[in-house]
């Protein structure tokens, strides 16, 4: 059965609220729910961004929700920070976090004062931290020499069961390359034609664990609104890859997407005042293969979001027999 899942934009709301947006969205039937790991939002108008592993251990404490969390290991953070951080979740919250681990953003790395590594590099690098988190979360003294250095690092309380290690990838090549290491696959949704090459990429090379999709979507009583919502919110998502990742900070990224038209946004955010059009769009993903769906409203104020989700969407793409979360064994 899919997950539908709620993902919690940092970027866009003060930890506080999202806190209580997160326990609404599990009062409104989410199942799961996500967020990334930002130190600099994607504009100067969303104006946000919390630390999120002291975020996770509240939201953890205070649902039942099983929560992932988008993270970028190597420069910004050590990987046995990572590694440390990821167990110490783990261990209080058995079975409900998962972590995925990606090359980053200058935006967010850039802070340490050391050079933003191209493409080939950062891959190289998360490589090694992966191997270092996993070690770590095996149990290991790890000393490794390398793009990232670590010298007899140990983890003393380890989780059970350890926390999925997901590889978030946009593109084939990144998905296939990552099947050699992931515990499962997290992409943002895209033209069906590109979702359906990420997917068997990461399959054929023998990727296995649940294939997860970030969707974003603008919600709103109005069609005029809901576009007014996301070009304001999100236009930064019509900015181009690998721009994407190279650009340093939010006001650059303004300045990058200063020129983006309302048609740019609706290509890669979907945008309607029908719920039951968002049903059809969700459904679609989940008939291309997708295990778990994240839904990312772009906008600041999520309640009537969540409860309009909650009552007409949730239920059109479950059936009957899904558990609730709270009875629900979920695993990678």
């Amino acid at each position: 059965m899919a997950v539908i899942g709620f993902h919690a934009s940092h970027e866009q709301i003060g930890p506080a609220q999202l806190l209580r947006d997160v326990q609404h969205a599990e009062r409104a039937g989410f199942q799961g729910a996500m967020c990334s790991d930002h130190i600099e939002p994607w504009s100067a108008r969303q104006g946000h961004s919390g630390f999120a592993f002291s975020w996770l251990g509240a939201a953890l404490a205070t649902t039942r929700l099983r929560f992932g969390v988008v993270n970028a290991p190597g420069q910004r953070y050590h990987p046995a920070v990572v590694a440390h951080a990821a167990a110490t979740l783990g261990c209080m919250f058995p079975g409900r976090f998962w972590i995925a681990l990606g090359s980053g953003e200058n935006m967010n790395e850039h802070i340490t004062g050391d050079p933003w590594p191209p493409k080939e590099e950062r891959q190289a690098r998360l490589e090694e931290s992966v191997d270092v988190i996993r070690r770590l979360l095996d149990g290991e003294e790890v000393t490794h020499r390398g793009l990232v250095r670590v010298d007899r690092a140990r983890v003393w309380d380890l989780p059970d069961p350890t926390p999925a290690l997901v590889a978030p990838a946009v593109t084939a090549e990144t998905a296939a390359r990552s099947a050699r290491w992931a515990d499962g696959l997290i992409t943002v949704h895209q033209d069906h034609a590109t979702l359906r090459e990420v997917l068997a990429a990461y399959r054929s090379r023998g990727g296995h664990g649940k294939a997860v999709l970030q969707v974003h979507l603008s919600w709103a009583e109005s069609d005029d609104e809901a576009i007014a919502i996301a070009h304001d919110q999100w236009r930064s998502g019509a900015v181009p890859h690998p721009r994407t990742w190279d650009v340093a900070t939010a006001a650059e990224f303004d300045e990058a997407g200063r020129d983006v038209t309302e048609e740019q946004v609706r290509a890669t955010v979907l945008v309607s005042p029908d719920p039951e059009q968002h049903a059809a769009w969700l459904q679609e993903f989940i008939d291309l293969g997708f295990d778990e769906l994240y839904l990312h409203h772009v906008g600041k104020e999520q309640s009537g979001f969540i409860e309009t989700f909650g009552r007409r969407v949730i239920p059109a793409l479950l059936t009957t027999e899904n558990l609730s979360p709270a009875d629900e064994q979920v695993t990678y």
